[in-house]
């Protein structure tokens, strides 16, 4: 049996296509460790999640401040172009979690403008794929309607690339036509199907964990809780309850977006970033690779929300920035120092920050 969940979210906000599981935590070095050495995936376990502390709270709220209003007006943009497109209604598959708060605001502007769209959350999964258990319940309930996948950002584009590649191999093998295509605010290595920008600027809601997106933590895939027919597995995080921000979250960016509708109508449409982007985070990747001795390109994390995932969930060798005393980066240098990685400036840098994950011995 499959389930449905909601967060901590309303229920006609979103619904989470995942099982909720009570699985032991995996301390960070350890896992960082098994990851490594191949004995683990990492979808197979799950870290602690904790509230932040009070510092990097205060960190969040200035990013708010500075950035909501700008990424109002770019989901209201992309609720603008994806109304275009689907005049008849479509249905939006967000990528838990960092999808989840876009998706929320976007269903919500698309209905200002009479668009149709129930939202659901989805996993997928490095080198495991797209939920398709999750794929066909969608597909079950909404059988007209074109699907259209969700993120916040590009970093290197690997979950825009994983999104294609399994929905492409769904397609054959359903006898579909399912659009692979990613819609993204940012979109830094052009590996997205629409996005309202491919500046490297810090969603706010990308620099916390499940406290903005929904209470849900990210999904996990082992076979000793999922089984045939079960949607990939998340732990609901009741510890956080009492910090939970995600309703503050969405309820306020999306009245920005509502009083701000005038000038996202008047900005330059959303587009395609091609050219620009994935030349230059190939570049990138090469040139840190050969720096700083690195051989594996996955321990490689471009952009602020990939850099910000790596200091949380891995073990970080260090950060490279863009501007030491930039305010898009405070949060990285912070965790940073926290967690004892070095900290570089590049001036050259195409984006904001880079993240280098620590090799580490099996």
């Amino acid at each position: 049996m499959t389930s449905v969940l909601s967060g901590s979210y309303a229920s006609s906000d979103v619904q989470f296509l995942l099982k909720p599981v009570t699985m032991a935590t995996t301390e960070v070095s350890e896992k960082e460790r098994l990851i490594q050495s191949g004995i683990c995936h990492y979808s197979e376990m799950i870290g602690e999640e904790a509230l932040p502390d009070s510092d990097y709270m205060d960190l969040f709220h200035a990013a708010f401040n500075a950035n909501a209003k700008r990424l109002a007006v770019d989901l209201s943009r992309l609720a603008s172009a994806l109304a275009s497109r689907h005049p008849a209604g479509m249905v939006l598959a967000s990528l838990a979690r960092a999808g989840t708060p876009p998706g929320v605001i976007l269903h919500r502007l698309l209905a200002d403008r009479g668009a149709r769209s129930p939202h659901y959350s989805i996993s997928i999964i490095r080198d495991r794929g797209v939920d398709t258990v999750a794929i066909d319940h969608i597909r079950d309930k909404h059988p007209n309607l074109p699907i259209v996948f969700i993120d916040g950002w590009t970093g290197k584009g690997t979950m825009a690339r994983e999104l294609q590649r399994y929905i492409n191999a769904y397609n054959t093998e359903r006898g579909t036509a399912l659009d692979p295509g990613l819609v993204v605010v940012t979109d830094l290595c052009g590996e997205a199907a629409l996005a309202a920008t491919d500046e490297d600027y810090l969603i706010p809601s990308g620099i916390l964990g499940g406290i903005v997106s929904g209470l849900v933590s990210r999904s996990i895939l082992n076979n000793k809780v999922v089984g045939p027919g079960d949607f990939h597995a998340c732990t609901v995080l009741e510890h956080l309850k009492p910090h939970d921000l995600s309703r503050w979250f969405v309820d306020t960016v999306t009245e920005l977006a509502r009083a701000n509708r005038a000038e996202a109508d008047r900005a330059p449409p959303c587009g395609v970033f091609q050219a620009s982007g994935r030349s230059a985070i190939i570049r990138l990747m090469a040139l840190l690779a050969e720096h700083y001795g690195i051989t594996d390109k996955g321990r490689i994390k471009p952009g602020i929300g990939e850099a910000t995932r790596a200091l949380l969930r891995r073990v970080p060798k260090a950060i490279v920035v863009r501007d030491i005393h930039g305010s898009q980066v405070r949060h990285l240098v912070h965790l940073a120092r926290k967690r004892g990685a070095d900290v570089y400036e590049d001036k050259n840098l195409p984006c904001e920050a880079v993240a280098l994950i620590q090799e580490v011995g099996s």
